[in-house]
């Protein structure tokens, strides 16, 4: 794994500065993940910080803000931006910063019915009064290859980028029978959280407006690439009242997910064995066509 203590830290020492937040807690600082954003834990100051990967994710960053506080403002249960920080992000070094409420510790791990809760209530608001852009879920391939440099070989990059233009041809064809609205656009378990007593969604850097499907496919893909307990899906689908299996643009949307998680750890394979191997793997599963082997997260 690269060590990225240095750099985020003294990225996050900054950040902290700019917003009247004493520096010195970015030392005691736990990291807590580190994907498209370096996510630490402040329990000094009762934030967490996200420093995203760079300043293509500044829009982004701005949303996830703005969207945060409008749903604060439809008490709909998610984290919260850090209220002591009013103006945010930051960019330090062209890294866009958040803060957010930390959490308390989580009551049990969230289940698949917590999530088809929260996507439910969250597909039933109404549109927020600002532009929501659409999901694009492909949109980060290349920069995702382009971050990994030369770890990742011409080959299989070209390959990615012909299969993204395939499917691009084919998403655009795509016919939903749910009406479209805010989605969450990375529904997956992992971000679900019960605090407090109460399940929240979290992450909501990619919450757009298209079709509701993107929302619902992620969990009977995550069943067979990821592993669920047996049943899971099935209590996916009767708590949410739809079976988004049953429905002829499934194929499409989960080969579209699957080739954006393969070039997702793509930023992760320079000096990192680990992230090489999942990348080759999966890689070779959609070369193949190979839709039922198992592959590990990241």
């Amino acid at each position: 794994m690269i060590d990225t203590a240095a750099t985020e830290r003294g990225i996050l020492a900054r950040a902290c500065n700019r917003v009247g937040i004493d520096p010195g807690v970015a030392d005691n600082a736990g990291l807590l993940a580190y994907g498209e954003n370096a996510v630490f834990a402040l329990p000094q100051a009762g934030i967490v910080a996200r420093i995203a990967r760079g300043p293509h994710l500044l829009d982004r960053a701005r949303r996830e803000i703005e969207v945060a506080r409008w749903l604060r403002d439809q008490d709909f249960p998610t984290v919260r931006p850090a209220e002591q920080v009013a103006a945010q992000p930051v960019s330090v070094s062209e890294r866009p910063v958040t803060f957010w409420e930390l959490l308390e510790p989580a009551d049990r791990d969230p289940d698949v019915k917590d999530l088809a809760r929260l996507l439910k209530r969250l597909h039933a608001l109404p549109k927020p009064p600002f532009a929501l852009p659409a999901r694009e879920p492909l949109a980060l391939v290349e920069a995702w290859l382009d971050s990994a440099d030369a770890a990742v070989h011409l080959d299989d990059r070209r390959f990615l980028l012909d299969r993204k233009a395939e499917l691009l041809d084919a998403y655009a064809a795509v016919r939903p029978v749910l009406e479209p609205g805010v989605v969450h656009g990375d529904a997956l378990l992992r971000n679900v959280g019960v605090h407090g007593g109460r399940p929240l969604l979290l992450d909501l850097e990619n919450v757009s407006d298209d079709l509701r499907e993107l929302d619902l496919i992620l969990t009977p893909m995550a069943a067979v690439r990821y592993g669920l307990p047996d049943g899971a899906v099935e209590k996916f689908v009767r708590k949410y009242g739809f079976d988004v299996t049953s429905w002829d643009g499934y194929p499409v949307l989960r080969a579209v997910r699957e080739l954006a998680a393969t070039a997702w750890v793509a930023q992760h394979v320079p000096g990192n064995p680990a992230a090489e191997d999942e990348f080759a793997h999966r890689v070779r599963c959609l070369r193949t066509g190979d839709s039922t082997s198992r592959w590990h997260s990241f």
